[in-house]
């Protein structure tokens, strides 16, 4: 699979540019579209940052703070859209904004199951993350609340990121394997605090 690594090194290459073509604004932006339905993965933001970030050329501080900032904002726009429209909206024009009927019943199913704190757990989760602003929004949840547990969320995601491009840098392979480690890693640590979450708070 050595083409696949090349081509991966490529691909973070070109992304390393982008990223510090577009500085510490581009990161919001792009961070904003990601966290919103726009179909752009924070992988290709974050770990860019980090890396030319270990070269002197961003703040990681700074990186990570962008990084949050972006996401909370583009959560909030998917959290007001539902607000104003409902879901009658998503089920009518979802499929002009990415957003399929199944994607959304994935991500009200996980936000009923496991209540507010789902707003932080599935920040860390692959594809549900962008999707469950909108149950949170369609459910008029606490605007506080979900800010925090959205920041929250998205901070551990974001930081782990920089990390893994700040230490990583641009080797194609290693970065790919991080990449799955990560997730997996994420993945299994929402499961232990979701099942926490339902033995002592759901029980109680």
């Amino acid at each position: 699979m050595s083409w696949l690594a090349d081509a991966f090194h490529a691909l973070v290459a070109l992304l390393v540019d982008v990223v510090g073509a577009m500085g510490y604004p581009g990161v919001v932006a792009l961070m904003f579209l990601e966290s919103s339905f726009f179909p752009f993965p924070s992988e290709a933001v974050m770990p860019p940052a980090g890396y030319l970030a270990s070269k002197g050329l961003m703040n990681p501080v700074a990186v990570v703070a962008c990084g949050i900032t972006g996401s909370v904002l583009g959560a909030l726009f998917n959290y007001f859209i539902a607000v104003r429209w409902g879901r009658r909206f998503f089920d009518r024009y979802g499929k002009y904004f990415f957003v399929s009927p199944e994607a959304l019943d994935r991500a009200e199913v996980f936000f009923d199951r496991h209540g507010h704190i789902s707003t932080f757990t599935a920040r860390l989760l692959p594809v549900i993350r962008q999707y469950v602003s909108l149950p949170a929004g369609l459910a008029r949840m606490d605007l506080t609340k979900f800010c925090f547990y959205t920041a929250l969320g998205s901070g551990i995601w974001v930081a782990a990121l920089t990390a893994l491009g700040y230490f990583v840098g641009g080797a194609g392979e290693a970065m790919y394997e991080g990449l799955n480690k990560i997730t997996v890693g994420l993945v299994a640590l929402c499961a232990a605090l979701a099942a926490a979450y339902l033995f002592f708070v759901k029980r109680g």
